[in-house]
């Protein structure tokens, strides 16, 4: 990988805190005088405008507000698998016109964010997922790890098919989507244990994108 530094965002399942993490990290690496900027190739579930709730978000946390084609490529109308979601409109996913637009923001910053959808291997057509787009892009994956019951697994399973792809997995975050969750200490624990990468941090239950980047490490960025 060439150019300045870049970062794959992926989860241990949907609705465990992507967007959230990606726009702490935004505000650390703002806060750090980064010019940072996030990219969601691939969003489903839009209005009318083709507006999307995630990509509204990276926008506000990032340093500049990019051309939105080069942000989100693909808007699907229904929050669902995206691959059901282009079949359903007519439409391709093209990895080679996200690369494009990755490559464009690339230049107008000094780090770039990019979130995947869902989890790390969910399908994008009948041959391709967003793994492989993680790969196409040679992107260290964060991963964020939606804490709550079940989570070692999923996070284990998710960390073991990033090395499949061979990729270096940069760091993950620890986000307490339940706060309730039972012995979360010890979760933690052998989560720390176990991930083949530092932890970045801790996102507490109910904090705000930019108080959560307070308490993020950067991911290291040698190399990349």
């Amino acid at each position: 990988m060439s150019g300045h530094p870049a970062w794959f965002i992926t989860g241990t399942d949907t609705e465990i805190g992507k967007t959230f993490v990606a726009c702490a990290l935004l505000h650390a690496f703002r806060r750090n005088g980064w010019r940072a900027v996030a990219m969601k190739p691939i969003a489903a579930g839009c209005d009318e405008h083709g507006i999307n709730d995630d990509v509204e978000r990276l926008l506000a946390a990032s340093s500049f507000a990019p051309p939105r084609q080069l942000v989100n490529p693909y808007c699907f109308r229904a929050a669902i698998a995206p691959h059901i979601a282009a079949v359903e409109e007519g439409r391709r996913i093209e990895l080679p016109v996200i690369a494009a637009a990755f490559a464009g923001l690339r230049r107008l910053a000094d780090m770039v964010l990019v979130e995947g959808v869902g989890g790390f291997c969910v399908p994008l057509d009948d041959a391709t997922d967003t793994a492989d787009l993680a790969a196409l892009l040679d992107l260290p994956p964060i991963l964020v790890v939606g804490m709550r019951l079940g989570c070692i697994n999923h996070a284990l399973l998710t960390a073991q098919a990033i090395a499949a792809r061979g990729l270096p997995l940069a760091g993950w975050v620890a986000n307490r989507i339940d706060p309730a969750m039972s012995r979360f200490a010890e979760n933690l624990s052998a989560l720390q244990a176990r991930l083949p990468a530092p932890l970045l941090g801790v996102v507490e239950h109910g904090t705000t994108p930019a108080e959560a980047g307070r308490s993020l490490r950067l991911p290291n960025a040698s190399g990349v």
